[in-house]
């Protein structure tokens, strides 16, 4: 099984806070696209400074994240972001890596999109039983 990578469009939430306030015009709102690992053993998004630097997002707070060798980094928390692929679109905080690390898409914010991996395929696609818009479990 290889890598599963996905486009997702990254956006400054605070930012179209104020558009929804008439603080700020819509173009003027940092986002990007970027291609992310879809990563189902993380649980968060995790950014690099370069992607945090470009969207401007607010340190929120520090968090230890423990990478797939079992070391252990202080990351920054940022937010919030909002994520977006294809129909869908979560709001979230992510953790910000060093340098220009991956982007990682991790379980949380997948499970709120309501998107699946396919492996076979290696491909992360809208879940084909809620494909017009994404249902959560709330029990």
């Amino acid at each position: 099984m290889g890598l599963t990578y996905a486009e997702i469009e990254l956006i400054n939430s605070e930012e179209l806070g104020l558009v929804r306030r008439h603080l700020m015009d819509k173009e003027d709102v940092k986002r990007m696209t970027v291609s992310a690992l879809v990563d189902s053993g993380s649980f968060m998004l995790a950014i690099n400074q370069y992607v945090q630097e470009y969207l401007q997002l607010p340190v929120l707070d520090k968090k230890f994240g423990e990478m797939a060798d079992g070391t252990r980094l202080e990351c920054d928390v940022v937010g919030p972001v909002e994520l977006k692929f294809k129909n869908r679109s979560t709001t979230c905080r992510a953790m910000v890596l060093l340098g220009d690390a991956e982007v990682l898409l991790g379980a949380i914010p997948m499970e709120d999109l309501d998107v699946i991996l396919h492996p076979l395929r290696q491909e992360l696609m809208v879940n084909p039983e809620h494909p017009t818009m994404a249902v959560t479990k709330l029990k």
